[in-house]
């Protein structure tokens, strides 16, 4: 048994191609981790179980029982109603429509649970234990595969009325911009994720221009990422820099209105377009201060992320201890 001031709480981190079960202290410390593929193909049924089997694992990697836990939350992608505890639309879970995927657990293993949008967590996690530790007001963006984020106001998450608080990809930069996943046109995600960066060298080599990128994927058009794209930029093709280039503009453009609206002291970015810094941000930074009002935009600072991967179940984590808490739970 760990021996702690509370007990710990196990998260779970779920997404379309993984899925991640982990114990997590109050400290923000991590005892132990399982991993599986999701199969998200499967169904709800088929993913519920294989959550329950990470848990289990989880929980046994760290010598505990079900009964020692405070609690589970469950971070997920998507239109979540988190008072319900129901996932009730995910992009990147197929045939996932108001799944009461709380209850689901909670029943199972007899312990209380909760549902938070993974973006939200990863803010949470940030704000406790990361790049916002600190600062009280807080704009969290995860520009990955699609662009997510978490909103801290006052120290604590926002969430709004049913929980969907903090989709900021998919505010509307371009009315008549190319169509989004979500079914709308001209969403941030459209415009500055992951696909967007990949779709737009696809379709430019499709039309002709020359690149470098083509080598990097032995000619296979389907293969190439945003990763390609930034590894190109980076070794100096002009294709690949000015489609980076277009993402950062777009980005900055979305951070201006965020500042606009929530005057921030801090917005933390992290996913993995991140990871081409200063590629990305300094132009992205420099259309900020260009479009915002300019003493919010003199304000805010516009930093990486620190927890990579670990953010959101970490952020997960400090979910629970603070429902926990609210509810009077004892350790």
């Amino acid at each position: 048994m760990i021996m702690t001031d509370q007990k710990p709480a196990l998260t779970v981190d779920l997404g379309g191609t993984k899925i991640i079960a982990a114990v997590v202290l109050p400290g923000g410390k991590i005892i132990s981790r399982n991993y599986c593929l999701t199969m998200a193909d499967k169904g709800p049924e088929a993913v519920s179980d294989r959550i329950l089997s990470a848990v289990d694992r989880a929980i046994a990697q760290a010598k505990l029982k079900t009964s020692e836990l405070i609690g589970i939350g469950v971070a997920a992608a998507g239109i979540l109603d988190t008072n319900r505890g129901i996932v009730t639309s995910s992009p990147n879970l197929p045939h996932w429509h108001n799944v009461q995927l709380r209850d689901i657990l909670a029943d199972k293993l007899g312990v209380v649970t909760y549902l938070i949008n993974d973006a939200s967590a990863a803010a949470l996690g940030e704000h406790r234990f990361g790049a916002g530790m600190g600062f009280d007001n807080i704009v969290y963006l995860t520009v990955s595969t699609g662009i997510g984020g978490g909103i801290i106001i006052g120290g604590e998450l926002y969430s709004g009325t049913d929980g969907c608080a903090g989709e900021v990809g998919h505010m509307t930069i371009e009315a008549d911009g190319p169509q989004c996943h979500c079914g709308n046109f001209g969403c941030l995600e459209a415009l500055a994720s992951g696909w967007a960066v990949a779709k737009a060298a696809i379709t430019c080599i499709d039309n002709g221009k020359k690149s470098s990128i083509i080598e990097l994927v032995d000619g296979r058009l389907e293969n190439i990422t945003a990763e390609t794209v930034a590894m190109a930029a980076r070794r100096g093709d002009r294709l690949a820099a000015d489609i980076v280039s277009e993402a950062a503009k777009y980005l900055g453009i979305g951070l201006a209105n965020l500042v606009n609206i929530f005057n921030p002291e801090l917005i933390v970015i992290g996913g993995g377009l991140s990871k081409m810094g200063d590629m990305l941000l300094k132009p992205a930074r420099k259309v900020l201060k260009e479009r915002a009002f300019r003493l919010p935009a003199d304000t805010v600072r516009v930093v990486r992320a620190r927890l990579g991967g670990n953010a959101g179940i970490v952020g997960a984590a400090a979910y629970v201890f603070a429902q926990r808490a609210e509810t009077g739970a004892k350790a």
